[in-house]
């Protein structure tokens, strides 16, 4: 039963504009990473995830505070913007974010989907970075891509509506996104109820 209830959950799909990068990686590295994982070591210790993690993790825990102290959050805002800065002339103007775009995402606990300039065989393994917004909640994972499909997008129609499933995923980044999509259903749900009350 509460297999069950753990398909409903991850299933339940969101489409949002989030950051996002995706780059093909190998089956070997594949292996490797879930080799790894299966020893306990997990997918955030890679070195090139480290630097991802501070930064946004700051983001993160500024949202939260800025519930709670709106004047603290916003002078911590403007001391992280600083140190960024100092970061970026130092680090060849560099940060973590600067490869990922702010994308539309169909997101579940299962798998995501995303619009692609170009084609991607079916079976190709991807290596996905999000950042959920607006809460800057990172997610690392690997994606098997399950379908390719030719759309229009902006009135162009040379783009590809790419489907994935996970094939590796940390359960606390699974969870995550579960989370983040019941709280944008919540969010969607509440601003209709608005809108209904003003008309």
């Amino acid at each position: 039963m509460e297999d069950a209830n753990d398909d409903r959950r991850s299933s339940v799909r969101v489409t949002g504009r989030n950051l996002f990068a995706y780059k093909e990686i190998s089956e070997q590295m594949l292996d490797a990473y879930d080799k790894d994982f299966q020893d306990g070591i997990s997918l955030y210790s890679q070195e090139s995830l480290a630097d991802m993690q501070i930064f946004v993790g700051a983001q993160s825990a500024l949202g939260r505070l800025r519930d709670k102290d709106e004047d603290l959050a916003d002078f911590l805002q403007h001391l992280d913007m600083k140190m960024n800065i100092l970061l970026k002339k130092v680090d060849d103007g560099k940060t973590p974010l600067d490869d990922m775009k702010l994308r539309d995402l169909n997101l579940s606990g299962a798998g995501l989907a995303f619009i692609a300039p170009e084609k991607i065989a079916i079976g190709t393994l991807l290596e996905f970075r999000v950042v959920l917004l607006p809460n800057y909640l990172f997610i690392y994972a690997i994606g098997k891509v399950t379908k390719c499909e030719t759309v229009t997008h902006n009135g162009d129609k040379h783009f590809y509506r790419v489907g994935s499933e996970f094939v590796l995923i940390m359960d606390e980044d699974r969870e995550k996104l579960i989370q983040h999509n019941f709280r944008q259903q919540s969010l969607a749900l509440r601003n209709r109820r608005k809108q209904q009350d003003n008309n």
